[in-house]
């Protein structure tokens, strides 16, 4: 089975909008967050798409996609974790009780944020994920790449041609991803940044699959005056 997770813990400190999360932002005509959704919810591999958000703003998703989306069972709103992966593991949870666990589980797994995802996008990370334990979505570094060991000085300048910049959606075996997840130390768990570092610092390859420039997440409020335009441009059709 094959289940769409949607990432829409962020609060949108960085947005400086004290009102609402950023995902419940209007581009367009709708929240970001219900143009997300609407990406994956026309694909019919997906057995259900699991959106996972902060408890006070549970009730108010499940409002918005009856609004939006009519009476769907194919869209389920929980509550999220605390981090970015255990949110993961939330969503993991409800299929293991729902539907059992196997090693041909799928999760693919999208911040809520990017609504500029394209149909191909999915289509390939779904392809992969089914051959692959783990995928990543990347477009190559454009801008030069420098590491800082102490943030006041250069310490390296890696080669850009080896460099990407991640995206999502990333894809993984659930099954391979909570075992591992769990078998990490508080330690490594308190420098995650994604799913992908998991497989990476468990010593496991992730597939790489090429993203698009315009499937930008929406973070700043510049990046609203860019998601309106590519609206515009018709990029949301893709």
């Amino acid at each position: 089975m094959v289940f769409g997770v949607i990432l829409a813990g962020g609060i949108g400190s960085r947005m400086g909008n004290a009102e609402k999360p950023k995902q419940y932002i209007k581009i367009g005509d709708k929240p970001i967050i219900i143009h997300t959704i609407e990406k994956f919810y026309v694909h019919d591999a997906f057995e259900k798409l699991i959106v996972l958000c902060p408890k006070q703003w549970v009730e108010h998703t499940r409002n918005l996609v009856r609004q939006y989306m009519g009476d769907t069972d194919r869209v389920v709103v929980l509550e999220g974790g605390e981090t970015r992966n255990e949110t993961i593991m939330n969503s993991i949870r409800y299929i293991e009780e729902g539907y059992g666990l196997d090693d041909d589980t799928l999760l693919v797994t999208h911040d809520s944020v990017r609504p500029f995802l394209t149909h191909r996008i999915i289509e390939e990370n779904i392809e992969y994920g089914q051959k692959y334990d783990a995928v990543d979505t990347v477009i190559p570094a454009t801008d030069t790449i420098v590491a800082s060991e102490n943030g006041e000085i250069i310490s390296d300048v890696p080669d850009r041609s080896k460099m990407y910049q991640g995206q999502t959606p990333q894809t993984f075996r659930a099954k391979k991803l909570k075992d591992l997840y769990y078998s990490l130390s508080d330690e490594e768990k308190g420098i995650l940044t994604d799913a992908s570092k998991i497989f990476v610092m468990k010593g496991e390859k992730v597939h790489l699959v090429q993203g698009e420039v315009f499937n930008i997440k929406i973070t700043y409020p510049y990046d609203l005056r860019v998601a309106e335009s590519l609206i515009r441009n018709g990029e949301m059709d893709k």
